[in-house]
């Protein structure tokens, strides 16, 4: 089922999950583990990421270094097909332009579709680490808008190849990323709300936002989308503070701002047990006030710890 199908038959607000999939290596228990824990609340569908490529440089004979690709967290496709049967629950894998020329897509798309997925998250994904700035693949896509409309043209069954007889349609639900403190690489946010106007009117079905630990700026967000006369539904994503690190990693890697109350709150805290206990119940009053908004789903980034998820869905659904 689509996430827009979800929302619509839904008589309450939705509760919905993203994974992250296990370092290479492990297996997929820990997945099962976290959604045999979440399962209790009845998630309406699951993201599981997507994580590109990074390169590596190691010493050879002679003093040379030699650069090595290497895959941390692979497994996106798969994940989803085992939640799909085991749960039969509906996976929306994550789509990055990073690492994908045009019929690596193509092909990555076909097998989603042979694998009976309705829904994809469509990103352009981070730069590589080690060059600092976004740069696409030699055939592929620069941003999410292009990678989109790859996506809305096999729904409407035109492929890369022109001479394909009898191509059939794919039939994908489309979600995009939407920033209610802006994405860090747009100038302001009006310009940022153009490029999201630009993916919904490319066939976008509905908007994921990213963390934010004050709901004011998601409100104000959602109304500047409506005055942008973005109508799609706008899911907020919601991640509980779990340790005092992440008062400052949060703000850097996800460029999103603490407010100075729960800041203030954090600095008291003993330990980071006391900060985790701080988190759930600052999102449990998030998500209480999002629901008294009225917003669709709350999703939650679960980055593979399912406890403080799971109380605080007890607390709120």
């Amino acid at each position: 089922m689509k996430v827009t199908e979800h929302i619509a038959q839904a008589k309450s607000p939705l509760f919905s999950i993203e994974l992250l999939p296990p370092l290479k290596g492990q297996n997929i228990s820990s997945i099962f583990e976290t959604m045999d824990l979440l399962m209790e609340y009845s998630p309406a569908f699951v993201d599981v990421t997507y994580h590109r490529e990074e390169y590596v440089y190691r010493e050879v004979s002679g003093g040379l270094l030699e650069k090595r690709t290497v895959r941390k967290r692979p497994g996106t496709v798969g994940i989803c097909a085992a939640l799909k049967h085991r749960y039969s629950i509906d996976p929306v894998p994550h789509i990055i332009c990073g690492g994908f020329n045009r019929e690596e897509t193509e092909n990555a798309l076909i097998d989603l579709n042979f694998l009976g997925i309705d829904n994809v998250l469509l990103l352009r994904g981070d730069a590589i680490k080690s060059e600092g700035t976004f740069k696409p693949e030699p055939g592929g896509h620069a941003y999410a808008v292009d990678l989109l409309k790859q996506v809305v043209q096999m729904n409407d069954g035109v492929y890369l190849d022109p001479d394909l007889k009898n191509a059939k349609n794919t039939d994908f639900c489309i979600g995009v990323a939407g920033y209610p403190e802006k994405h860090f690489e747009a100038p302001n946010m009006k310009s940022d709300l153009r490029y999201l106007k630009q993916k919904v009117d490319a066939g976008a079905s509905y908007i994921v936002t990213q963390m934010f630990y004050d709901n004011a700026a998601f409100f104000s967000f959602r109304e500047r989308c409506i005055s942008e006369g973005i109508t799609v539904p706008i899911i907020p994503g919601i991640k509980p503070l779990a340790n005092r690190a992440q008062l400052n990693s949060i703000p850097k890697h996800f460029y999103v701002n603490m407010p100075e109350e729960l800041v203030d709150l954090a600095e008291r805290c003993k330990t980071d047990a006391e900060i985790q206990e701080l988190g759930i119940e600052w999102c449990i009053k998030q998500c209480k006030e999002l629901i008294e908004g009225g917003v669709p789903v709350l999703h939650f980034y679960t980055m593979g710890k399912a406890i403080s998820t799971s109380r605080i869905a007890k607390a709120v659904f």
